[in-house]
This record gives structure tokens, C-alpha cells and sequence, in this order.
């Protein structure tokens, strides 16, 4: 028999009891991909992966979640043109980072995934959001910590919020109750590996159990216009936990990297149907919580008053936000004979690449020494407008001469030797003169780049000889 459910202001929870015998069905889930298959399988057809099929219950007979509606009429197909388009202003949150992550603010409705590695800050940045943000009720969800290990965290941070509200529970179901209740703004879930379905007949975490609950979750946000926070764990090769058809399901998925021995946390957009995906945030961790960093350039660059070889500043672009990386190389003899070729946070395929390009065009001999690469701060770029300070940074390591602090460049290296120009070319050299840089060197392939322009002094070249001589002269 059905009840029918009770009128809410916003939304409301229908649930319906099946009184026919269901038979108990069993499949098997490949634990890596999410593939399903009848019967156990050695080796996945899908990833190719041995070993990974667990059997799972696909069925049981308890009452579940089905819909989530504001009226009783089932949806019917309309036109496109005959659609009522209404405007829902994005969420601006008290976070720019993430906001500018977002593409500008929380989208109602939305459903967002956060991943990264134990212990990285995902919880911490989340409850810090969640009692900052003034005027928005926010119903923090956490299957991982008790009430009173989030109230000390929440002290740690040193904020208090009276509009959000902490919940211990990890039956979906029982999350949609309480969320009928408490009517809140913004749904935050603390993690989807913990969360389950009661009438999915497996463990919390399982491939079922994940796709289960985030469909679910999916069809409460989309119905009730209220944005959905999911924070998932991830694998040991880095990749996101569960099915990936979780990233599918999902309007944004946030990665945030960093090393736990450093202080600086990056989050970038993997996946974005409101914005851009290549938009970066950065955060400090601190005592008391993450702190944003307003202006990067200013923490990836070493503050030293001694000019040392081996080390150039880059200009570079992550999303529409222009930086000022340090590049760090060491050039020494091989050892043993055989060089090594060792990069961080740079691809070590592009610097065999410019290693190749300096010894041949070039005549400089780097094929019997070792190179070791560095990008300052912990950071991962793959900007060709870092080529330059790459090869300025192994040539100044190579010959024992600093390159002056006050110089930056910005360009990218082709194979013959030539210096080409990059894009929005006046970004970058706007931060190198914001920051107090005295000369850029550039491509002179730059069009509409006028000196008068620009208190900077711009010096362009076309080959890496150029470069050169304008470095060492």
C-alpha cells in the first residue's frame, strides 16, 4: 500500500512499502570498474584487471526511498522552446578559492564530489566552510566521526555557526528525514563510501552501495534545488574510489593535492558543468584550519638576497590566474656513466625533449651529466610557457651563473631551437611587473605587444642563443 507524503515547504519525501515476495537476486561487481556480470569472472573484460569480482545482493524486500517530488504528476516531455528558464543566482560562498574553483560561486542544485588523500584536509575544509558561511544552513552529514570529535575540530577552527547542524547517520534514508526536518541550504555528505541504502544487501562502500546512494543523492539535489557536497575517498594509484560512473553522475568533481610534509593544499576542478576546469585554488595549512592564499606568486617564489645558479622565475597561467613560479635544476657529472633524468612537478618526457633540443641546436653538452628538475612550492604545471625557465634554469645550474632575480620569462621552446610565443601573453607580463620584476624575456613572435605599454621592460628572441646572451652577456 502507498502513503502519501506530507507537503513541505520546499520538498517532500514520498516512500513506498512493496508487499509482493521480491526474490533475492546476487550479481558480481568488478570492485575497480563497477562491471556487472551474472557469474565470477578471473579477469575483468572491462580494465582488464584479475581478481577483483565480489558478490553482492542486488535486492531485498524493505521500504525505500523512490522519489522525491513537489507534486503528484509524473513529469511529461516538453518542447524546448515552450521551457520556463528561471534564473537561480549562484551561492557565493565564504571561500574565494573555492569559489573561483566553482567557476564563481555554488550552483543550487548541484552535486559536487570532493576527492583526495587521507589526511589531506578534506573534512577540515568542508566544516570550515560549513560554519563561516553566514546566513546559509548548511546539515553536515559524517559517517567517519562522532558528534564530539567534529565539535573539537570545529573549536580548532575557532568559528561558531548556530545555522549548521551536525548529523551522525548512514542510511540514506534516514539523511533524507532528517534533511525534511531541518529545511537546510547547503548538504554536506562526510563520506559516500559510508553511506548505505537499505534495500541494497551489501556493504557500505561496495560498488552497489556507492552508485546507490549517489543516485539517491543525485535525484534529492536536482528535486529540491539544494546543493549536495560528497567527499570520497580514493584508490592507491590516486584515482577516485568506486564505479566511474560516480564521476558521471556528479556536476563537479574538486581533487585536493598536496604533500602532507608541506604546508600548501591545491585544489583543482577535474570536472565542471558550471565553469571551467582548469581553474586552481590554493590554501595554507594551519593550525587553526586552511587559510587562503590570495596571491600565490608571492609563497612559490624563495625570498633570498643571495643570487644562486640553477634557478629562474617562470610566468605562467593556471585557469585565468596568472603566477610566478621558481624553476630549480642541478646539472652535475653522471657518477656511474649512465645520466639520470629526474623531474618534479614538470614532464620529465618534455625535459628530455629541451635537453635534446639544447645539445643539438644549441651545442651545449648535457648528455653525460645528471639533470634533476624542480618546480618550488609542490605544485605540477604543464604550461609550455615554462620551457624558457627550464632551459635558462639548466644552463645558469650547467655553467655555475645565477640568472639576476629581477628577470622572469615566459615563452615556449620548439624542437628547432626557436622561442614561440604563448597565450594571453599581456596576463603574465602584467604579474611580473605587479611583482616588481625589472625585465620579461619573451618571443619576439608576440603580436600586439608594444613596450609603451608596460613600465617592464620587455626583451624578445627568437632563438635560445638569444636567450643566452641576454641571460650571461
Amino acid at each position: 500500500m502507498d502513503f502519501k507524503p506530507v507537503e513541505k515547504s520546499n520538498y517532500t519525501l514520498s516512500i513506498t512499502f512493496k508487499s509482493d515476495m521480491a526474490k533475492v537476486k546476487s550479481a558480481f561487481f568488478c570492485q575497480n570498474c563497477g562491471y556487472e556480470t551474472p557469474k565470477w569472472l578471473g579477469k575483468c573484460p572491462s580494465c582488464s584487471e584479475w581478481n577483483t569480482f565480489v558478490e553482492e545482493l542486488i535486492q531485498k524486500q524493505v521500504p525505500q526511498v523512490v522519489a522525491f517530488s513537489r507534486s503528484k504528476e509524473s513529469a511529461q516531455p516538453q518542447a524546448l522552446g515552450q521551457i520556463d528558464q528561471k534564473e537561480h543566482p549562484r551561492i557565493a560562498l565564504n571561500d574565494s578559492e573555492l569559489n573561483r574553483v566553482l567557476g564563481g560561486g555554488l550552483v543550487p542544485g548541484s552535486l559536487i564530489l570532493f576527492g583526495g588523500e587521507p589526511g589531506i584536509g578534506k573534512s577540515t575544509l568542508l566544516l570550515q566552510l560549513a560554519v563561516s558561511t553566514q546566513g546559509l544552513k548548511v546539515l553536515y552529514v559524517s559517517g567517519e566521526e562522532s558528534d564530539q570529535q567534529i565539535k573539537m575540530r570545529a573549536e580548532r577552527i575557532g568559528i561558531q555557526n548556530e545555522d549548521c547542524f551536525i548529523l551522525t547517520e548512514t542510511n540514506v534514508q534516514n539523511i533524507f528525514k532528517q534533511a525534511e526536518q531541518t529545511q537546510p541550504n547547503l548538504l554536506v555528505i562526510d563520506s559516500i563510501q559510508t553511506i548505505y541504502s537499505s534495500h541494497i544487501e551489501s556493504s557500505p562502500g561496495s560498488i552497489s552501495q556507492v552508485r546507490e546512494a549517489t543516485a539517491q543523492l543525485l535525484r534529492f539535489a536536482k528535486q529540491s534545488n539544494v546543493p549536495v557536497f560528497l567527499i570520497g575517498h580514493i584508490t592507491k594509484e590516486g584515482s577516485l574510489a568506486g564505479p566511474k560512473v560516480l564521476e558521471h553522475m556528479v556536476d563537479a568533481v574538486l581533487q585536493f593535492e598536496g604533500d602532507r610534509n608541506h604546508v600548501y593544499r591545491l585544489l583543482r576542478s577535474i570536472k565542471n558543468r558550471f565553469g571551467s576546469t582548469n581553474e586552481l585554488g590554493i590554501y595554507e595549512m594551519l593550525g587553526s584550519g586552511l587559510r587562503q592564499v590570495e596571491n600565490p606568486s608571492e609563497i612559490l617564489i624563495t625570498n633570498t638576497d643571495n643570487s644562486l645558479s640553477g634557478i629562474s622565475i617562470a610566468a605562467t597561467l593556471e585557469g585565468m590566474r596568472p603566477m610566478m613560479i621558481e624553476v630549480q635544476a642541478l646539472v652535475s657529472t653522471a657518477a656511474y656513466g649512465t645520466p639520470q633524468r629526474s623531474s618534479t612537478g614538470f614532464d620529465s618526457k618534455r625535459l628530455n625533449m629541451l635537453l635534446a633540443v639544447m645539445e643539438k641546436r644549441c651545442g651545449f653538452k648535457l648528455g653525460a651529466k645528471d639533470v634533476f628538475l624542480n618546480i618550488a612550492g609542490g605544485i605540477k604545471v604543464d604550461d609550455p610557457a615554462i620551457d624558457l625557465a627550464v632551459v635558462a634554469a639548466v644552463l645558469s645550474s650547467n655553467a655555475d651563473m645565477p640568472v639576476s632575480n629581477n628577470i622572469s620569462l615566459c615563452a615556449e621552446v620548439g624542437l628547432s631551437g626557436e622561442v614561440r610565443p604563448v597565450n594571453r601573453i599581456d596576463q603574465r607580463i602584467h604579474e611580473a611587473e605587479k611583482l616588481g620584476f625589472e625585465k620579461i624575456i619573451l618571443s619576439k613572435y608576440n603580436k600586439g605587444i608594444a613596450q609603451k605599454d608596460y613600465k617592464i621592460e620587455l626583451v624578445p628572441c627568437g632563438t635560445i642563443v638569444e636567450v643566452v646572451k641576454a641571460l650571461f652577456a
